[in-house]
């Protein structure tokens, strides 16, 4: 495992729509493993492949609760309920937060490392940290839809 470079706006990869997987193989596996090393290393909570200059449909959460680190492949959000707004931050665009209106309750269906389609019902910071990086997939940062933009030191507002 290792440690990769994030990828900072505004670098191209981050506005492509990221490529479907169609084969899961110890490449596969070693970009999840590197994703994870390197969102804990960059104390984030969810890192998304083209992050890491990878365009494909991956991305890794860990919000610090009982589920622990979720993989996703290939993911995609079956339901969606009720509403929530709160701060987001990315790991590709250090010092910049933003008020991102979200779905507060989502269900979503991917893939697991071994091939496995799942269903996992989330909500809150989970909920929030899913529909984050499944924006990453598709070339969508959080500062394309906040309602307001401000600097993480200072909160200065540039909305």
């Amino acid at each position: 495992m290792g440690v990769r470079a994030i990828v900072k706006y505004p670098d191209p990869v981050l506005r492509e729509k990221a490529v479907e997987v169609k084969r899961i193989d110890e490449r596969l596996h070693r970009l999840l493993n590197d994703m994870a090393e390197t969102m804990y290393a960059a104390e984030g909570v969810g890192l998304a492949a083209p992050q890491v200059g990878i365009s494909k449909r991956v991305f890794v959460v860990d919000v610090g609760d009982e589920n622990g680190l979720l993989e996703f492949i290939n993911p995609e959000i079956i339901v969606k309920e009720g509403e929530q707004i709160g701060p987001e931050g990315c790991l590709s665009i250090p010092g910049v937060n933003g008020e991102v209106r979200r779905a507060q309750k989502i269900k979503v269906r991917a893939i697991d490392r071994n091939g496995e389609t799942f269903e996992l019902e989330a909500e809150d910071l989970l909920a929030r940290a899913i529909q984050h990086e499944l924006d990453h997939l598709n070339g969508v940062l959080f500062i394309d839809i906040a309602e307001r933009i401000y600097d993480k030191e200072n909160e200065q507002s540039s909305s």
